[in-house]
């Protein structure tokens, strides 16, 4: 069974919450369904909807039996984040019998979300506009497109390379950037942070869910409810893309929230003072599983401008093993990322032509950017033939090994500038130690090792290092 990767960061986010703030979240039944289609595996998802209607708790032993022996791990998986999310909940029946059930309010807000029996207007209010006055999905994709291109260039500086923008950032637009460590001010110029290229590289709808967790979390600083925000903003993902809903029924945060939200492109309104508000591909895609593929905004930011193809990922550089770089692309966004780590030499309507130098490479480095993602970078938007060439050529030479897009001896010089600094990487996360014998530390060991969390292990001093904690301590209290 494929497993629906739920987006880290809003999701980490959900689980840092205390229970009393679930209850009040799942309160709305947009808040419900929006976090079971974009939070939760394929097996959690069958889970709850095989519980959801049951009268009575459903025995534990009756549970674990729906699944194959060889995928415990994904059963352990999915009612561990079934758990931290508090949509399943242990209870024990009749002769001390362990049993599940779908928690409340959860339960009733996704019953009324899939039955549309719910009557709290939890899904917005559609407002009745002349036709004149409609604004089509075609201006709402480029309005949320220019806007969101605006953001994405204020960050890799469009400016620096003398690239005017069409469109003004407001000051908490900066100041949310700035919070989120994904720009720094440095003798008053704008520079991208390591967090910050890592961000660009990303898929519009995971970028779209980092800021809206930045501002989340914001908002108690600025004198919102960060529930209420959040719940806004899984309201706004339910809404239908090209149809405009009333702004009567809103309260004062969430009108403020509309505000901040339209200067990111996610929402679109005429003015502050307007009586309606239309909801953009950015707000509408965020709980669809497949919003980054059909995304025509995810295709215009990820690949070449005008050059008649706005197929997302389509690829547009050529890189040759003598360093240098020719990119076809008028996109100031693209410019301006190939010229974080690249010298340029010539630009042309629709291509560009530099060379990655040690110097190129190393101011890269000196802004946080690694080798790695420089490499992706470049391998993710390599032209097609450029792919075609190489990997025929990788296969033929070195079958059974994974081709490579890029030229070796590019991406191995690459890596060695970033050596000549000798960084260290660190890695948060918990220590386990002082186990009493090797079988009480064997166990838990591998049982990380399976679950993808095992950063480093000691068999001699029984010591191991894992990134998340949660899992491994559930599994030792349940060997007690």
């Amino acid at each position: 069974m494929a497993m629906a990767a739920a987006p880290s960061r809003p999701f980490d986010y959900l689980e840092s919450l205390p229970g009393t703030t679930f209850y009040k979240l799942y309160q709305q039944p947009s808040t419900a369904l929006a976090i079971f289609r974009r939070m939760l595996p394929d097996l959690a998802k069958c889970f709850v909807m095989a519980l959801l209607y049951l009268k009575d708790p459903l025995p534990a032993t009756d549970l674990e039996a729906w699944v194959k022996a060889e995928s415990l791990k994904e059963r352990d998986n999915a009612l561990s984040i079934l758990g931290r999310l508090h949509i399943l909940s242990n209870t024990v029946i009749a002769d001390n019998v362990r049993a599940y059930k779908v928690t409340d309010p959860f339960a009733s807000s996704l019953r009324q979300a899939l039955t549309g029996a719910e009557k709290t207007q939890s899904f917005g209010v559609l407002s009745h506009i002349s036709d004149g006055a409609v604004i089509s999905i075609a201006e709402l994709d480029d309005y949320a497109r220019r806007q969101w291109e605006g953001v994405l260039g204020y960050m890799v500086g469009t400016s620096g390379l003398g690239i005017q923008r069409d469109v003004n950032l407001s000051k908490g637009v900066k100041q949310l950037l700035q919070a989120g460590h994904l720009v720094e001010i440095r003798d008053r110029r704008v520079e991208i942070t390591q967090d910050g290229f890592a961000f660009v590289l990303q898929d519009v709808s995971t970028q779209v869910w980092h800021i809206l967790m930045l501002y989340v979390e914001s908002a108690d600083a600025i004198g919102m409810s960060s529930v209420e925000v959040l719940s806004f903003v899984f309201l706004l993902s339910s809404l239908e893309l090209g149809k405009s809903y009333d702004k009567k029924h809103l309260t004062s945060n969430q009108l403020r929230t509309l505000t901040d939200l339209a200067d990111f492109g996610i929402v679109y309104q005429d003015s502050p003072d307007a009586s309606h508000f239309y909801p953009t591909r950015l707000a509408t895609t965020l709980t669809s599983d497949s919003s980054a593929l059909s995304n025509p905004i995810s295709g215009s930011l990820s690949g070449p401008s005008g050059t008649g193809s706005n197929k997302a990922g389509s690829g547009f550089i050529i890189v040759e093993t003598n360093y240098r770089l020719y990119a076809y692309t008028s996109s100031p966004l693209q410019i301006s990322l190939i010229a974080l780590f690249t010298t340029l030499k010539y630009r042309f309507p629709n291509l560009i032509t530099g060379k990655i130098t040690r110097q190129s490479v190393r101011r890269a480095i000196e802004m946080g950017i690694t080798a790695d993602q420089i490499i992706s970078y470049l391998a993710t938007h390599a032209h097609p033939q450029m792919r075609k060439h190489n990997v025929s050529r990788s296969t033929s030479n070195q079958a059974g090994i994974p081709p490579s897009v890029l030229p070796p001896t590019v991406t191995d010089q690459i890596r060695l500038w970033q050596l000549e600094r000798d960084r260290v990487k660190a890695t948060p996360g918990f220590l386990f130690k002082d186990f009493v014998s090797l079988a009480e530390y064997e166990a838990p060991c591998r049982y990380a090792e399976e679950i993808g969390v095992l950063v480093w292990k000691s068999d001699r001093k029984r010591m191991f290092f894992v990134t998340r904690h949660e899992q491994v301590a559930a599994f030792l209290r349940s060997r007690k």
